[in-house]
């Protein structure tokens, strides 16, 4: 009969030789565990923020708005806002972003934007008229840019009685004016939007100041309000800018002759990218995902640099999923904007005015 032997000789693979091997194991395990929950997206926790484009002096930025409270309760699904900015990630690299208005309620806007981004990821935010519906949603807003200076980058507070809600700031090869079109020249939440004397003034020196070779002017409401690109609906077609003619043409006189790149506004709803007296408009429409069905979700991705400034119309079929590029096209140079083959078209059915979100 075969005797075990002693426990002080026993082969590495007896019971007690292998306690040592099978915490390295484990160990090695829980090592690799690790890695790939660290790897992976948090539910709840930001990833790592989005690098900007690798290309020396190119500036690839994102425009979204309309929002509203789709961002959260019954609507904090992918069908929504938070689906919109997981689409904005995985389009590419970018190094901030509009939010061009009526992102009502704001911390939940903001907390989507920091668990898709990261929370050091730079997002600029334009006063909507539904923004200044509320003293504490503007307070919010004003405490993004305390001081007029508390937003990244910022080389311009606003003037007197909008110093934090308009601004200017720089990143590369692009300056950006952000106006709050409800600043009427003491109030910053005034209910009708208008480009008001204080805000021209304002608007004229930053625009004179810039040697910057791309330059946006962004606001919530239209200079010239359009309709979709994909289903046709219009909205707000005699208002918004239009209210006060003269202003509004004085506005856009004074784009033109500083040579704007463009005109970023949302407000409508509906997506639309229209030159206008040598000015161009870029409507980005609303990003609730399925929230408003009279028009596909959408978001912008506009590209400076190299001699070059690019936008992509994003949009959404009618469940607020699956975006694609659906118009592309140069801002400065003279070529017919690219659709998109009638089968990428987001099939929409116009839904009817009447109880829609404004």
């Amino acid at each position: 009969m075969e005797m075990a032997p002693p426990s002080s000789a026993r082969p590495p693979g007896s019971a007690r030789g292998a306690a040592p091997t099978v915490a390295r194991y484990l160990a090695i395990l829980a090592a690799v565990a690790m890695l790939a929950l660290a790897a992976a997206p948090l539910v709840g926790g930001p990833p790592d923020p989005v690098p900007a484009p690798a290309k020396a002096g190119e500036v690839s930025f994102l425009v979204a708005a309309d929002v509203r409270d789709f961002a959260s309760g019954a609507h904090a699904g992918e069908a929504y806002f938070l689906g919109a900015c997981r689409a904005m990630r995985a389009s590419g690299p970018a190094a901030f972003l509009v939010a061009l208005g009526d992102q009502d309620p704001p911390q939940p806007v903001a907390e989507v934007i920091a668990s898709v981004f990261g929370p050091a990821f730079p997002w600029y935010p334009v006063v909507g008229n539904h923004d200044v519906s509320d003293e504490g949603f503007m307070a919010f807003l004003r405490r993004r840019n305390a001081g007029g200076v508390g937003l990244p980058n910022v080389v311009r507070p606003g003037p007197p009685g909008a110093v934090e809600t308009t601004y200017s700031f720089e990143t590369g090869d692009v300056h950006v004016a952000v106006l709050n079109q409800y600043f009427d020249g003491t109030s910053d939440r005034s209910k009708t939007a208008d480009v008001s004397d204080a805000s021209y003034a304002w608007l004229a020196a930053d625009l004179a100041a810039t040697t910057k070779p791309f330059t946006f002017v962004v606001g919530h409401e239209p200079a010239f309000p359009q309709p979709d690109m994909a289903t046709g609906r219009v909205r707000h077609e005699k208002t918004s800018l239009g209210r006060n003619p003269a202003k509004r043409d004085r506005f856009w006189k004074l784009l033109r002759e500083r040579k704007v790149t463009a005109f970023l506004c949302a407000h409508t709803h509906g997506a639309s990218a229209k030159k206008v007296d040598g000015v161009w408009q870029l409507d980005c429409g609303h990003a609730r995902g399925k929230g408003d069905p009279g028009a596909p979700s959408t978001f912008l991705r506009i590209t400076a640099g190299g001699g070059d400034c690019r936008y992509e119309f994003h949009r959404a079929d009618q469940e607020g999923a699956n975006y694609a590029v659906t118009l592309a096209g140069s801002l400065v140079k003279d070529e017919s904007p690219a659709r998109a083959g009638p089968a990428d078209r987001p099939a929409v059915t116009p839904a009817p005015e009447r109880g829609r979100p404004r």
